[in-house]
């Protein structure tokens, strides 16, 4: 009777935790942006409908759901704020936002204050093509704005989003803690402007996974103050790579630690892996970087550390960077180089390079092992079979 008893109670908690798990969805609100005026023409401007929509689900003290059905939402600048009173809204995209050609600002959509936030699925069309070609031609051309920007916001999770022809910058996570990205897709021409996939920056706990980024600039980009920083399997191509900095354009500056880059692949990248820092003072510092089993094919520098970043001259001449870069290692990367020399390692003069390990790193060029070159770096290892060794000139 006793053993009788227990099945049936244990039976009884179990049927209770399915039905409560089924029916948590039942009992979230949902917020449709159609009911608010939104129209799926894409032209009707449904920016008042969606920040409608956040009002009610941000001031919802139960989980909340805004839900954007088939079609295309014209939307201007939309700038959603916390705190919530809820820690669980999930805004489900089923279509495509779509931004204005001649959106003039810094962002289109940015989240404020407000953590808990999932975006699942849908589309982001920046419509920046134009912007592009004004750029392009040397005329007097506003800055563009990032798609997509999440700022002093934790417990954040975005999946399955599609972001397409960014003015700027796709996706920004600035001043975070515990962020997801999760099979998001970047697409943007190759020569699109400062259009960079994923940039992170003063932001700690951050995930990136199974990322497809086509771009004109880095297709992730990781800025000062970035901590726990995890990012696998990202195939980027076009773009310029995965890029730690710039770092050092501030005297003042946090500093990047501790990140890993693991099953990268890049397909015909201006860049590989790359750390890259300016040429002047600063106190700012790049630690327990891994970058490993990344695969290059017909990349134009594989493996980067660039010190001397000064674009145009500006500032820097006859100058060292600040920055100290310490324990970096390499681990299996394997692959095609476009140029000669493969790796390239240009470190401060006045803060050399230093805890550089290459394990298994085999880069070719023309079907022959691929050249390396090292300047300032110091302290490094060498293990496993290294086709591409520094010369040390």
């Amino acid at each position: 009777m006793a053993a009788l008893y227990t099945c049936s109670l244990v039976s009884f908690v179990l049927f209770f935790t399915l039905f409560s798990v089924s029916q948590l969805g039942a009992f979230a609100a949902q917020y449709n942006v159609v009911t608010f005026g939104a129209r799926p023409d894409g032209n009707t401007d449904s920016t008042k409908a969606l920040m409608a929509a956040w009002a009610q689900a941000c001031g919802s003290t139960t989980p909340a759901t805004i839900y954007v059905p088939k079609g295309r939402f014209f939307l201007g600048y939309v700038e959603l704020k916390g705190p919530c009173k809820n820690s669980a809204i999930v805004v489900q995209i089923d279509g495509t936002l779509v931004a204005p050609s001649d959106l003039n600002s810094e962002n289109w959509v940015i989240f404020r204050d407000a953590s808990g936030v999932t975006i699942s699925g849908g589309t982001l069309d920046g419509q920046g093509t134009s912007l592009w070609a004004c750029k392009a031609s040397g005329m007097s051309c506003h800055q563009g704005a990032t798609s997509l920007e999440f700022t002093n916001s934790n417990n954040i999770v975005i999946e399955r989003l599609t972001s397409l022809n960014s003015k700027k910058f796709h996706i920004v996570i600035n001043s975070c803690q515990n962020v997801k990205l999760q099979a998001v897709k970047v697409s943007a021409s190759g020569n699109s402007p400062n259009t960079d996939g994923i940039h992170v920056q003063g932001s700690v706990g951050i995930t990136i996974s199974n990322a497809r980024i086509a771009t004109g600039d880095d297709c992730v980009s990781i800025g000062p103050g970035t901590t726990n920083l995890w990012i696998e399997n990202v195939a980027c191509g076009p773009g310029h790579g995965i890029s730690i900095g710039s770092l050092g354009k501030e005297l003042e500056e946090a500093g990047v630690h501790n990140v890993t880059v693991t099953e990268a692949q890049f397909s015909g990248t201006e860049n590989g892996v790359r750390i890259k820092t300016w040429g002047r003072p600063s106190n700012g510092f790049a630690s327990k970087i891994l970058f490993q089993h990344c695969t290059m094919t017909n990349v134009q520098n594989p493996i980067v550390i660039d010190q001397n970043y000064c674009p145009d001259d500006k500032g820097c001449p006859g100058q060292a960077s600040g920055v100290k870069i310490s324990d970096v290692t390499y681990q299996d990367i394997h692959g095609s180089s476009a140029t000669e020399i493969a790796v390239k390692l240009d470190c401060s003069k006045k803060n050399p390079c230093s805890g550089i390990t290459m394990e298994e790193v085999k880069l070719t060029y023309k079907n022959q092992p691929a050249q390396a070159s090292c300047v300032n770096a110091a302290g490094g290892t060498v293990s496993g079979l290294v086709q591409t060794a520094c010369r040390g000139d």
